[in-house]
């Protein structure tokens, strides 16, 4: 069962088009990767799957579910990681996850469990009772995604989870990811790190202005191109014909 379908997705703002016509499904427990450089229609995608945004013309479905018809329906069986930590600054570790869970109508006795849970999986918990003011930036990207499974969703959405931490910090969730893959939860992530689509996902759409130029599982795109022992980096500038940001923002990071 596809868990996630995008048909003909446009999205137009004035005389700009964010999206033109993307379309995709995600099969349950798949890592799915949509790879573009910045202004490419990542966020606007997962904005209009997670019922953010509605969409000019096209449909989304989320667990059979329509985003735009059934939104309660959807809410409650995604996660949603955007690209900027969004958790309260003056609430503990404990209490931002506790406050998430009772969002979603859990009981606090459960709320607590789960809680307690997730600050040990994400490995904070020494920071249990600290403010998530007071966290590095790879910390607090660690528990924005943890608030995001409080409610146990079937799909979860990455905005570019990685942006801006360092190797260590964006190696550590990497390997979460990774575990929640092998608990088949369905994951869309959205990256313009090179490597760690070509390392995370099963399948990779590639987005560019607004299009999705071709979908393929990483060693198949590498294969179509003319390289021998091609990179998916190469793919990537053979698909698209962009030197593109991507690597350099790749290297910079030092990823």
């Amino acid at each position: 069962m596809d868990t996630v379908i995008a048909n003909g997705l446009k999205k137009n703002y004035n005389f700009f088009t964010a999206l033109d016509g993307v379309s995709f499904s995600i099969k349950r427990g798949e890592v799915f990767g949509l790879l573009g450089p910045n202004g490419a229609g990542k966020t606007t995608t997962i904005r209009i799957l997670s019922g953010l945004l509605k969409p000019s013309f096209g449909k989304a479905l989320i667990m059979g579910n329509d985003v735009v018809s059934k939104p309660v329906e959807v809410k409650k069986s995604i996660g949603v990681v955007p690209e900027t930590s969004n958790l309260y600054p003056e609430l503990t570790c404990f209490d931002n996850l506790v406050f998430a869970g009772r969002l979603y109508g859990m009981k606090l006795e459960k709320v607590k469990i789960k809680a307690d849970e997730l600050v040990a999986l994400f490995g904070l918990k020494e920071k249990r009772n600290v403010l998530f003011s007071k966290l590095s930036s790879g910390m607090k990207r660690r528990l924005t995604m943890a608030a995001s499974l409080i409610h146990e969703p079937p799909v979860l959405f990455l905005d570019e989870p990685t942006t801006g931490l360092d190797v260590m910090s964006a190696r550590n969730l990497r390997e979460i990811i990774q575990s929640l893959k092998q608990k088949g939860i369905t994951i869309l992530l959205t990256t313009h790190y090179i490597e760690e689509a070509d390392r995370l996902c099963d399948r990779i759409a590639i987005i560019v202005k607004g299009r999705i130029i071709v979908i393929d599982t990483p060693e198949a795109l590498k294969k179509s191109v003319s390289t021998v022992n091609a990179s998916l980096e190469d793919a990537f500038v053979e698909i698209t014909g962009l030197q593109s940001e991507l690597m350099f923002q790749e290297k910079e990071g030092g990823r």
